[in-house]
């Protein structure tokens, strides 16, 4: 088994406009809508943290200050509920980037795409390894989808995506998989990948899905690409340029995956968080009942 170096850094592209939130992403970034009292960011960074990621880098547009608010510090906060003596909201609030982590923001100053966002990360990322994370893909189970990529680059210095099977009217939304090869366990070697396809010429029904681990030589694919889909550069190109030339893997995701950048994925993972709270979970679940209840009743009205 080959020893590979241990992937310290992950890159979270966050310069998306979020126009289908609108109005609420107006003045709010979209990764700070909350899921139930949690921003949907803070799920994605604390999945890196579990797998042993220590440096986040946030690309960032000039609408998203406030996502560097939410990671930073806030002595006043603290003092102010120290003073109340709401101590566990204290620790709460400090530990929302624990010690040992750190956070860099990059600008991407023009909106070029996925791919350019990841390009523009790469004078923080350095020479290694690293992760991507796409914040809008909420994910549950364990071991995270981050943490199976991480785990799979230790073990076979290759580079590897996210996937997962989604229905055949949804293909066209999505990178698909081009698949040749069983790997490693659980994984599936790729000799490409294609962006958003016709479903009747799709390869596969294995979608990409967010989460990724690359080695640098990612980055000079990026720096060639020509636009691609929309005019942007996008990052699936870069990786099927990849894969015609070296080993890259998928790696099928364990639990579920919440489509967060769409009103309807957004909504469902609110009320299985919701469901699932400590706290709550059993009042709000009476909540669902009563609502399901009176739907199922029949509807009456007058009919001329």
């Amino acid at each position: 088994m080959t020893s590979q170096k241990a992937i310290r850094k992950a890159v979270f592209p966050v310069a998306g406009l979020g126009t289908r939130f609108l109005p609420a992403t107006k003045a709010m970034p979209k990764e700070l809508l909350p899921i139930v009292d949690k921003p949907i960011i803070q799920f994605a960074v604390e999945e890196a943290i579990e797998a042993g990621i220590t440096d986040m880098v946030f690309v960032t547009g000039r609408t998203k200050r406030a996502i560097e608010d939410h990671f930073d510090g806030n002595a006043e906060l603290e003092a102010t509920l120290e003073r109340r003596g709401k101590d566990s909201l204290v620790e709460m609030v400090r530990n929302i980037i624990p010690p040992g982590v750190s956070c860099v923001f990059v600008r991407q100053a023009e909106a070029l795409g996925l791919g350019h966002a990841v390009l523009c990360a790469e004078p923080a990322v350095g020479g290694g390894p690293f992760a991507v994370l796409l914040p809008d893909d909420l994910m549950t189970g364990r071991p995270s989808p981050t943490k199976a990529l991480v785990d799979h680059f230790a073990q076979s210095g290759k580079p590897a995506i996210s996937v997962m099977p989604v229905a055949q009217d949804q293909i066209h939304q999505y990178g698909v998989v081009n698949p040749v090869t069983e790997s490693a366990v659980g994984a599936v070697g790729m000799a490409g990948i294609v962006e958003k396809p016709d479903p009747a010429l799709a390869p596969s029904n294995l979608a990409a899905v967010g989460r990724y681990v690359f080695d640098h030589d990612i980055f000079d694919h990026l720096r060639n690409l020509p636009p691609g889909v929309g005019g942007e550069i996008q990052l699936t190109d870069a990786i099927n340029i990849m894969a015609s030339q070296r080993a890259v893997d998928a790696v099928p995701i364990v639990g579920k995956r919440y489509d967060c950048g769409s009103k309807i994925g957004y909504l469902e993972a609110i009320v299985d968080h919701a469901l699932a709270h400590p706290d709550f979970a059993d009042d709000f679940g009476e909540v669902i009942m009563l609502k399901a209840e009176r739907l199922a009743q029949p509807k009456t009205g007058t009919h001329s």
